[in-house]
């Protein structure tokens, strides 16, 4: 019988003098990196009809194993079944099927526009998988996390060492149990190292990187990667994610909507509002319907709804009531049951800029609420801020709407809702500054995790007008490309006649 996963992840945190478990972890992923690095010069995953097969597979995994995942995010989160099915088996349900109705057209080659000394040649831009990939996923949505990544590099043709994360323990291990079941066993592994283990296992040298989680391990990510100079692509919970409420507003529509957005999964997501901006003429009705909403949606006693979820671990209970209880004021919920992991549902009123919570990222159920008196004021204080993942914007004021939308830098915006932005296979989503660097979801995945080789395929039957460009040098010769030179520039700004 295999060691349960939550000592393994204890023994794997230990130091390394005293605990060999360390090592041997590296030493398993040394020995994984060397079978996926061999399948994929053996050109395995390479085919077309073999990825299909795999994006198959791990759709029918989804669906064959639908109990076990909510079963293992009821364990780790307290995820409410319909959470688990929403938001994350049928988004990556969709995903893959995106790819696998897609994929002959993202992987044929596409064509460059010709001109007339390229007639004969062919000007192509072909998409190469890139190698063997680590993709690191987080605890907040393990499943979402990790395989909607993965998705995008099965689909690119690459070998992939999946690392879920160890606060999601039971889902770790059922990721680790099913997809050597499910996956190719030589292209696509999974290892359950410890979040303190990940820049050495970055050092064993991947051909990309794909990190999901806090800043501060990102970092430490990027820098291992730069070591070898392998590419990563971070999304990261770096800024907070800033919600302005206009005055100009349907109020009980936005209540609602940032309500289920903000106490999703206990408030344990990287896309949620992490606070409001409010207009000081809409404060008093948003605080009034955000009560409502909370009665509607959990009851009067939160701990107690089959649609509430809990707090990944202890240590994140006690950060986040700690928080709470240095910032603003309490309006409504604010109670704490440290043995069940719960935070009530909370609204924080009369919040100010220096506040802890603030400061710092939340993964929990809290909602601070700061006033503003116009939307210059709003737009001054995202922009004084890091540059956050999320900006959300609530206003029946399309001006307002477009304000925000262009006077802010964020990796996605989203206008009179919250969270959808980040679960469309149309849309790329990604962070910029401290909330990341690239972005994945549908054709955009594919991209990430391919190399845009550029390919020209000349003919050799235009080497009498080619042949200006060899030694030895003449004016002639230079007048003449200089003549063909400025020719070009007044349509494609480059030199045709070479």
């Amino acid at each position: 019988m295999s060691t349960p996963l939550t000592h393994r992840f204890k023994a794997l945190r230990r130091n390394r003098l005293e605990e060999p478990c360390m090592k041997t972890c590296l030493l398993e992923c040394m020995e994984l990196l060397k079978r996926a690095r061999a399948a994929f010069q053996a050109g395995r995953a390479f085919d077309e009809s073999f990825r299909q097969v795999q994006l198959e597979a791990l759709v029918r995994m989804l669906v064959e194993h639908e109990c076990d995942f909510v079963d293992a995010l009821g364990r780790d989160l307290h995820k409410p079944r319909f959470e688990t099915v929403v938001s994350e088996l049928i988004l990556v349900k969709n995903e893959a099927l995106h790819a696998i109705n897609n994929l002959k057209k993202w992987m044929e080659p596409q064509p460059v526009e010709r001109n007339l000394t390229t007639t004969l040649d062919e000007c192509l831009v072909v998409c190469e998988p890139l190698g063997v990939v680590l993709i690191v996923g987080a605890w907040c949505s393990p499943v979402q996390l990790c395989l909607v990544p993965l998705v995008g590099a099965i689909a690119a043709g690459n070998c992939v060492i999946l690392n879920p994360s160890e606060c999601s323990s039971h889902t770790s291990e059922l990721l680790h149990h099913l997809i050597p079941s499910y996956l190719d066993n030589e292209c696509y592994h999974v290892t359950l190292a410890g979040v303190n283990d990940l820049a050495e296992i970055v050092d064993l040298k991947f051909d990309h990187v794909f990190f999901t989680g806090n800043r501060e391990d990102g970092g430490r990510v990027a820098q291992a990667a730069a070591r070898t100079l392998t590419p990563v692509t971070l999304v990261l919970g770096g800024g907070k994610n800033p919600c302005y409420v206009d005055q100009q507003c349907d109020i009980p529509t936005t209540a609602r909507r940032i309500t289920w957005a903000r106490f999703h999964n206990a408030g344990q997501s990287m896309v949620a509002p992490d606070y409001v901006l409010c207009h000081a003429e809409a404060k008093a009705q948003l605080l009034q319907a955000l009560r409502c909403c909370l009665l509607q949606f959990y009851g009067s006693d939160p701990q107690e709804s089959r649609s509430f979820g809990r707090i990944v671990n202890l240590e994140n209970v006690h950060l986040t009531t700690d928080l709470l209880r240095r910032s603003g004021k309490v309006a409504v919920g604010g109670q704490v049951n440290e043995a069940d992991k719960y935070i009530a549902p909370t609204v924080l009123c009369d919040v100010i800029d220096s506040d802890p919570i603030m400061q710092q990222e939340v993964f929990g159920p809290v909602l601070p609420i700061l006033t503003v008196n116009s939307i210059d004021e709003a737009i001054s204080f995202i922009s004084r801020r890091e540059k956050p993942l999320c900006v959300y914007a609530y206003s029946s004021n399309s001006k307002v709407i477009s304000r925000l939308m262009t006077e802010t830098s964020s990796g996605s915006f989203c206008s009179n809702d919250s969270v959808l932005q980040s679960l469309m296979v149309v849309l790329p989503f990604g962070g910029v500054g401290a909330s990341g660097m690239g972005s994945y979801h549908g054709r955009y995945s594919f991209d990430t995790f391919s190399h845009r080789k550029s390919c020209l395929l000349r003919n050799s039957c235009i080497e009498c007008v080619t042949y200006l460009r060899y030694p030895p040098y003449e004016e002639r010769n230079l007048s003449l490309m200089t003549w063909a030179s400025s020719l070009s520039q007044k349509s494609q700004g480059w030199c045709q006649i070479l």
